[in-house]
């Protein structure tokens, strides 16, 4: 039930390191791609390394030929998880019961690109200021609904001071501030 490589060529020198990788990425295992080739082992790795192949271990092999569409949709949903969630590697390993690096090449194999650290702050910063873009929005039609803004607060969890720089941020017409003093006074007893 296992999948044979394709034979590719008798000749060594028209198996392409892009070829072999292609095939190995496809679950061929480094013993089949050298039956199917007659090249020797350490030909086909180096090929392999050349191509810059990321090499699994014998019980990834086995675990991905076991349900291969299986391994598919985990490796798009991780790259999901990466592009548009701003995920890292940790946080994908995590998802996956699997080590960073099993992440990382799940991803790969999803046709995902690793970001840098860098690139992930940024993705994050933008993640998180969308977010708090959304929330300004949301305190701002409650305040214009008639909420107050310490209800607002106490509503969001979020200090007062918090509340008025998001409604602010928002272009939030506020309404005049009122005297809470007895009578229309100012608070002051003459």
């Amino acid at each position: 039930m296992n999948p044979r490589p394709p034979v590719t060529s008798d000749t060594s020198e028209a198996v392409t390191p892009q070829s072999l990788r292609k095939q190995y990425e496809s679950g061929a295992t480094v013993a089949e791609l050298v039956d199917a080739s007659g090249m020797s082992y350490g030909t086909v790795l180096k090929r392999l390394h050349d191509a810059g192949t990321v090499m699994r271990t014998s019980w990834q092999t086995r675990r991905m030929r076991q349900d291969p569409q299986a391994r598919r949709r985990l490796a798009a949903h991780l790259r999901t998880l990466y592009e548009q969630h701003g995920k890292t590697l940790a946080e994908l390993a995590a998802a996956a019961g699997e080590t960073r690096r099993g992440a990382r090449r799940l991803l790969v194999e999803a046709g995902g690109t690793v970001r840098t650290t860098q690139q992930t702050l940024r993705v994050r910063a933008a993640a998180r200021a969308a977010e708090r873009h959304k929330l300004a929005l949301s305190l701002r039609k409650k305040y214009e609904a008639g909420a107050s803004v310490p209800e607002l607060a106490e509503e969001s969890n979020y200090s007062v001071a918090t509340v008025y720089r998001l409604l602010h941020a928002a272009n939030t017409h506020m309404r005049p501030q009122h005297s809470h003093g007895p009578s229309g006074t100012s608070g002051s007893r003459s």
